[in-house]
Formats: structure tokens, sequence, C-alpha cells
């Protein structure tokens, strides 16, 4: 694997400004285990996700976990509440991840299985155990739904992700962690800026992370957006799919992350933080277009 450096070039697009230079990326253990080096891949500073898909064992998550804190990123782990099967469970992995990688930070969500394997379906029932503010965790992630959730709104609307929105700023009221909200992936920044908007008037202040597809082939990110129930933004790919000249060429998040940036400097109230990268194409994908979009000589906080 080349090494790639992170001063920008002067012909590197300008496209997304700090809404880009702060994003974080995912992974998965099995992906992770093919990168040689996270330094040499990413900016410094880049917050990682690891991805817990229901069945990795969670000796698996620990190690990612402190591989990557130990090349000294902050590390930020799923914790699915449908594939957590009790309390004490919760606890151990808590400790675990903190004993073993010094983990303080989680994205917690209610996870990816129909059917819970113990008593936790949802993200909130995680939270209020109590258990990641007695670890002292400073930073609870929580899931933000843009395009809605036929999962937990089956019967269309958004009655329910509104509900769990105020429970979730509630907590972030009293907990002493930082709070953010994270969205699924999306192609159209439309439907973000004014989902923004309607949570703001509803009293959600909470930052938003706005997922965003890296680098990939058309073919790839359509497979992605139906499997994931992604909404009305998926008429983006669908509309570029029609466009022969587009076809074959692979897809950049560049014009979304340019619209949201405009959005979020336009609007600072809406709250749009940054970006969250899912490198669907590949990291070294993801991770070269982030690298490509960084100040020159500057480190960005995050």
């Amino acid at each position: 694997m080349s090494l790639l450096t992170f001063r920008r070039a002067k012909s590197a697009p300008q496209t997304g400004g700090d809404f880009i230079a702060r994003a974080s990326i995912e992974v998965m253990p099995r992906t992770a285990a093919k990168v040689d080096s996270f330094k040499a891949l990413l900016p410094a500073g880049t917050r990682v996700y690891i991805a817990h898909i229901d069945g990795t064992p969670i000796d698996e998550m620990v190690a990612t976990a402190a591989r990557i804190a130990g090349e000294g990123f902050a590390v930020m782990p799923h914790f699915p509440a449908r594939s957590i099967e009790s309390r004490a469970q919760l606890s151990d992995w808590i400790a675990r991840y903190q004993g073993e990688a010094g983990v303080t930070e989680a994205l917690v969500l209610a996870g990816g299985i129909a059917n819970p394997r113990g008593a936790f379906h949802s993200s909130m029932q995680l939270l209020e155990t109590g258990e990641f503010d007695r670890a002292g965790f400073t930073r609870l992630h929580v899931a933000g739904h843009p395009e809605g959730n036929r999962d937990i709104d089956p019967n269309g609307g958004d009655a329910v992700v509104r509900d769990a929105l105020r429970w979730k700023q509630d907590f972030a009221n009293r907990s002493n962690a930082r709070m953010a909200l994270v969205t699924q992936f999306v192609f159209d920044a439309e439907p973000v800026i004014g989902w923004a908007r309607t949570i703001r008037e509803a009293g959600i202040d909470l930052p938003v992370h706005v997922g965003l597809a890296g680098p990939a082939k058309l073919q790839t990110l359509i497979k992605y957006a139906m499997a994931c129930g992604v909404g009305p933004s998926l008429k983006v790919l669908q509309k570029r799919a029609m466009d022969v000249s587009k076809l074959l060429v692979p897809y950049a998040p560049d014009e979304i992350a340019a619209e949201l940036e405009r959005a979020r400097l336009a609007e600072p109230a809406l709250g749009l933080e940054q970006a969250h990268l899912f490198p669907l194409g590949g990291i070294a994908a993801s991770a070269e277009w982030l690298a490509a979009r960084q100040p020159a000589q500057a480190s960005v906080a995050r």
C-alpha cells in the first residue's frame, strides 16, 4: 500500500471545507485487518468508528479498537442494542474497550437485526442503564434519520423517530458526555437540510454528523443503498445511472459535500457539524479522497 501524504496539492479539490476536513470514517474488523498502517492512510485526528456487525466476536472488536487507538486515533465502536444479551454483557464490553483499548466514545444504536438477542431493542435502553456515564465516556453518538426509518416507523411518517429524538435530547441534557446525531449515508443534501431545520424547530439542538458514501462504483452504491433502506435521496443515484456519460465514472460525494458546507455556513443554527464517511468503495479510496481535502499544513480539531 502506497503511503498517502496530507500536504494538499495546488490542484486538489477545495470541496467540503471544514465539514469534510473534520470527517470521521467507519471500518469493520475484517477491513481494518487489511490496512497496514492507519497512520499512513488517514489524516491525524480522524475519528474512526468500528462497525459491529452481528456475530462479530467482541475479541475482534476490542483488538481492532486497541490497534487503531494505538496508532493515535480516537476510536468509537458501535454498541448495537439488539446484539447485546444483557446489562452484564454491556458492562463487560464497556470495561474491555476501556481497559484494553482506552476507549471513551461509543456510537449507541439499535442494531441491524430484527429480533433482539436479549432485553435491549433500542439505543435508549442502553443509554438509560447509566453504564456509559458511570464509566466516564466522553462522547456518545446516536442515530439520526433525515429520510425516515421504516424499521422504527413501519407505517411511514416520523412520529416514533421524533419521540426518540426528544428522549435523546433530554438524555444529552442530563449526561456529561458530548452527544451528536449520526445519519445513514445519503446522496441528496436537500432532505438533510430540511430535516435539520425541522428538528431544530422542535427543540433538538444536538450536532449533526451527516453520513456520506465514499468514492465507489455506481453499481456498488445502489446495492448498498437498497440494502440499507436509503430513502428519497436514492433518486440521485437512479438519475446518475440513466446518464451514460456518468455510468462508468466512479461516484464521489463532492457535490453533496459542497452543498452541505454551503448550508452549514449560511445557517449555522442547523448544526451540520461534519461528515461521516462510509467507505463503500474501499477504505483506501475514501481515505485518499479525504486526505486531498485537508487544509494544507493545518491540524483540524475533531
